[in-house]
């Protein structure tokens, strides 16, 4: 394929072009290709990695990156293949290596719920085991520093689908989708996570650790 000919293929269908078809006009060449596609997925993939970095300078840095991966890999992608899946399974591996090597967390809130009908629950069920003196409860400030270093100390594989689940609120599915696993091993591991949350909780406040049966 020419260079005219795609020129003129993305001129005449502007945003009816398909990902694929820009991919194609960037691979031979078409420099207006690649520029369309990053604004095509401006809004939606920056949307989608400040909601799983917590940060809009970090979903900046790493929108870039993403992109930057997408142009030096262009010529290998399979354009029979659909785009999406490809540019948010690279967007996800680039973000999952900013929060490792950065190591920032969200702002915890105790109050918000996790899982879907009637699963649901918050961490604030999790942590809410009765202790002999009610007086030593913690205050709203201590609790919110507190989760966070009891989350900040789980090894990563269950701090990071705690995280995934819980703070930036993705589905099972998605979850399932962008680690590569399956969606029961997703709940599994996620039970297994706030049941360990749940322990490390248990022995930075000096209470019993609940039955997670």
């Amino acid at each position: 394929m020419n260079n005219d000919t795609t020129m003129s293929m993305v001129e005449r269908e502007g945003a009816e072009t398909t990902d694929e078809q820009l991919m194609i006009a960037h691979q031979a060449g078409d420099v207006r290709a690649f520029p369309m596609l990053v604004e095509r997925y401006r809004i939606q993939l920056h949307g989608y990695l400040q909601r799983f970095l917590g940060s809009a300078a970090a979903a900046d840095d790493v929108f870039q990156e993403t992109f930057l991966q997408i142009h030096l890999s262009a010529a290998s992608f399979d354009v029979t293949r659909t785009l999406r899946p490809w540019l948010y399974t690279i967007a996800s591996n680039k973000a999952r290596d900013w929060y490792r090597h950065h190591k920032r967390r969200a702002t915890l809130s105790l109050d918000k719920t996790m899982g879907h009908g009637e699963n649901e629950f918050t961490l604030m069920d999790v942590v809410s085991c009765k202790t002999d003196q009610p007086g030593e409860a913690l205050s709203a400030r201590e609790e919110s520093t507190q989760v966070k270093d009891v989350v900040d100390s789980l090894p990563e594989l269950h701090r990071e689908i705690l995280l995934m689940a819980y703070f930036q609120r993705f589905s099972y599915q998605h979850i399932a989708d962008m680690l590569n696993i399956p969606l029961g091993t997703v709940k599994s591991r996620l039970h297994s996570a706030v049941a360990l949350f749940a322990d490390s909780w248990a022995q930075s406040t000096h209470q019993t650790p609940r039955d997670h049966g």
